[in-house]
Formats: structure tokens, sequence, C-alpha cells
């Protein structure tokens, strides 16, 4: 039996929804089954569905995750993750990427499997694309 993924994700622009379908690819050509989900239609009680997991956001305001949508099912979602295997993606425009180690040290510290992060300036170019098919391979293979 191939291994259930889901991808979750927000965007404002299109660029994070452009990196989800870069996920669902690699998903898929790892030979599992991606789900890619805007996080308006996502909960905690979806988490136990799923063998590995990828959450999406762009950065936001000074460097932070959307906070009306994004942010409060991120945080309902983070403590029914449990040891399941848990990439992180987003896009920024300005500023350095901090929001991806902010958030990804947040995940860590709350117990959250991290298996990678991917980030891109603006939309994906091909290095982020190659980064996203091997954090597909990762959740896959975690």
């Amino acid at each position: 039996m191939s291994k259930s993924i889901a991808i979750v994700y927000w965007t404002g622009t299109g660029n994070t929804e452009e990196m989800a379908r870069a996920l669902e690819t690699g998903v898929a050509a790892a030979g599992a089954e991606a789900r890619v989900v805007p996080v308006a239609d996502f909960s905690a009680e979806d988490v136990p569905n799923y063998d590995a997991l990828a959450f999406g956001c762009p950065a936001m305001g000074a460097e932070e995750l959307e906070s009306d949508e994004f942010e409060p099912v991120w945080e309902a979602c983070r403590a029914a993750l449990g040891d399941k295997p848990v990439v992180l993606f987003g896009s920024y425009g300005w500023g350095t990427g901090e929001w991806m180690e902010t958030w990804q040290a947040d995940a860590e510290g709350a117990g959250v499997n991290v298996v990678c992060t991917v980030i891109a300036n603006e939309a994906p170019d091909d290095d982020a694309v190659v980064k996203l098919e091997a954090a597909a391979r990762n959740l896959v293979e975690a």
C-alpha cells in the first residue's frame, strides 16, 4: 500500500500553491499518493488520515505566518502530528527567509518531526523545484 501524503497550503499570490503542486508531482514520482489541500479545507481531525504531511505558507508582514487562516490550522494540527514526517515550505518576497527558521524552530520545539524545509524567493525557480522534489522523496521514504 502506498503512503498517503497531505500537502496543506495557504497562498496569497500563487507562489506557495505552485510549490505545493511541485511537491505533489514529486510525491507521485516517488510512488505515493498526494492530496493538495487549501488550508481552509483542512483541520487537525484530518491528520490521522495521512502517513506524512507538508505545510506551506508564505512569509507575511514582518516575516511571520499568515495569521487569519493558516496559523490557527497549523497550531491545531501541530499537536496532532505525533512523529509523522513533516515538510515545511513557502515563499517570500523580502527579507531573508527568517520566518522559515522561526517556524521550523517552533515546530521542532513542539516535537514535530520536520524532515526538511524549502523556501523560494517569489515564484519557485528550478533550484526550488529540485529541492521540493527531494523534500517529496523525504516524505515518502521517511
